[in-house]
């Protein structure tokens, strides 16, 4: 619960504020996760790996072997710090504090591949583990958030800012897949436009590592971007139609 005397140093939460916490959940590949130590209960924060699910979730893959892992066994409520610091000071730079509660994905899980699919997306070098039997996936369903966007810009950010609803969602499921195949296997030019006119990106091999109802998400090696649609999908269908008219107005754009 916020204070009244913290009430004071936030700012109204608003659209700009939402889609700077979205772009930060999005966009990370690695981020400090925080669970409660089950020997004594003290905090315990460790870096992870992380990607999201369609709807905005972050997802982890993790060891038993690992104290966190352990952790969220025990007690499900964690915290998740997202944001790079930059160059300059650190402090000076946006990040977001996720309030979580971690929830094991089993091997049987109807759900278990798609979290599979975009978590190795995202970091296709965790195939060489992800298959082995001390290795799990947690979806970490965001409780709330504390966002600061850089010095005076503070906010406080329910779950439903966070996550992202609706058919198109539950479409691109199964949807998904099969358009980023096609698009960085047929039309890797157009996600360098992309890149370039809505991300300001320099020019590199770009390649989309997901697709959800708000937007895309590029990558170039270890870089990452976040790219929002003009307005959110409101059936799967949807996507190619914008794909395409985002192209044209990225060359145009680009051009002029």
């Amino acid at each position: 619960m916020v204070s009244e005397k913290a009430k004071d140093v936030l700012r109204e939460t608003d659209d700009e504020a939402i889609r700077l916490a979205k772009t930060l959940s999005r966009s990370a590949r690695y981020g400090a996760l925080a669970v409660l130590d089950p020997a004594g209960g003290a905090p315990m924060a460790s870096r992870v790996a992380v990607a999201t699910d369609l709807d905005g979730a972050p997802l982890i893959l993790v060891s038993a072997l690992s104290g966190h892992t352990g952790g969220l066994v025990a007690d499900p409520r964690c915290s998740l710090l997202l944001g790079e610091p930059g160059k300059g000071d650190p402090l000076a730079h946006p990040r977001i504090s996720i309030a979580c509660r971690a929830e094991k994905i089993a091997r049987d899980d109807a759900r278990h591949a798609r979290i599979e699919r975009r978590f190795l997306n995202r970091h296709p070098k965790a195939k060489l583990y992800s298959g082995f039997a001390d290795f799990s996936f947690f979806r970490l369903q965001p409780t709330g958030a504390s966002l600061n966007g850089g010095f005076g810009k503070a906010y406080a950010l329910g779950a439903a800012d966070l996550l992202t609803s609706g058919p198109a969602s539950e479409e691109l499921a199964d949807a998904e897949q099969g358009a980023l195949d096609h698009m960085n296997s047929d039309h890797l030019d157009a996600i360098g436009v992309y890149a370039r006119s809505y991300a300001g990106a320099e020019t590199g091999k770009w390649v989309l590592t997901g697709l959800d109802a708000d937007g895309m998400d590029i990558a170039c090696g270890d870089e990452t971007r976040r790219i929002f649609f003009p307005e959110p999908l409101t059936q799967a269908r949807e996507l190619r139609h914008v794909l395409v008219d985002m192209a044209k107005q990225g060359r145009a754009n680009l051009a002029s």
